[in-house]
């Protein structure tokens, strides 16, 4: 059975009969007829009762009628969503980014994205916590929001598709003796000066929670200005605890990148308003959850 043999049993239905059918859909009536046949021995039942020229539903015709109507509607939204997709020419769509997620994986997706549908500007929406992003998308601000969270992905006011994890790494210069590292424990950021986020935010509740477990270090900075961290650690400032989102871009830039141990790592999620979707909305979402690189772990 396929769609194109139930359009063509329920021509024959709306039509009153094979002849007008096969007018309507601009097919031959052998053609027709064929198609039904083999929709009949699919199903096992004849759907007609052939009375001269005129078609009359059996029982099991009648039966299928409502099915049938139903299967080729959900084709035919499926064509719908799928061509608003493809023909997405032109257009904005609103994204609010925490920092480090807009580090990555937001760069690969808007890469992906331009890819694909490269008339359609993404706009970024700077905000600094998880509750930014969720209300940022919930009041309309913005479409869609990426978040990072030490707990679940928030899933009551707004829809989240997870994107994976990235774990906490430690940005030091080149001339650092953690430099020769690949990781180190957490105990041993004991006396360094550190480069912290401001409260509230994913990175500072991290640090908080390591002075809380008598890791002893001292704050060398307090910076709400992302583009500036890498700046400072190389500058020999301090330390920055930072998400792994960051890993390339800081060794592009000279830094060093070591791992903290033990591993802890933030939830990274796409989030969305409940109901659907604009277009270009539905065309990112789709690029996040196709797998096309989103720097996560």
């Amino acid at each position: 059975m396929d769609i194109r043999q139930l359009e063509y049993f329920l021509a024959i239905v709306d039509s009153g009969g094979f002849n007008r059918a096969a007018t309507a859909l601009y097919v031959s009536q052998p053609s027709l007829s064929q198609a039904v046949r083999s929709l009949e021995r699919d199903l096992g039942s004849d759907l007609f009762h052939r009375v001269g020229r005129r078609a009359v539903l059996t029982e099991a015709g009648r039966a299928l009628i409502e099915p049938a109507r139903a299967a080729v509607r959900s084709l035919e939204t499926a064509r719908a969503s799928v061509a608003s997709v493809h023909e997405l020419r032109t257009g904005r769509l609103d994204i609010a980014s925490m920092p480090s997620q807009a580090v990555e994986p937001l760069t690969t997706l808007i890469r992906d994205f331009n890819r694909r549908h490269p008339g359609v500007v993404v706009a970024v929406k700077a905000v600094f916590t998880t509750r930014d992003v969720v209300e940022a998308v919930r009041t309309g601000t913005v479409e869609l929001g990426l978040l990072a969270t030490a707990g679940p992905l928030p899933d009551k006011e707004v829809a989240t598709v997870a994107l994976g994890q990235q774990r906490f790494v430690l940005l030091v210069p080149p001339n650092s003796p953690f430099g020769r590292s690949r990781s180190l424990a957490c105990e041993e950021l004991s006396g360094q000066r550190l480069i912290v986020g401001q409260p509230g935010t994913g990175m500072r509740a991290y640090v908080d929670s390591l002075r809380e477990q008598g890791v002893d270090f001292s704050v060398a900075a307090e910076i709400e200005h992302r583009v500036a961290l890498l700046p400072l650690v190389l500058a020999g400032v301090g330390l920055a605890v930072v998400a792994e989102s960051w890993r390339s871009l800081a060794r592009q830039a000279g830094a060093h990148v070591v791992d903290i141990e033990p591993a802890t790592a933030l939830n990274v999620g796409l989030a969305g308003r409940h109901g659907p979707l604009s277009p270009a909305a539905s065309a990112f979402l789709a690029t996040a959850t196709a797998g096309t690189g989103p720097d996560v772990i």
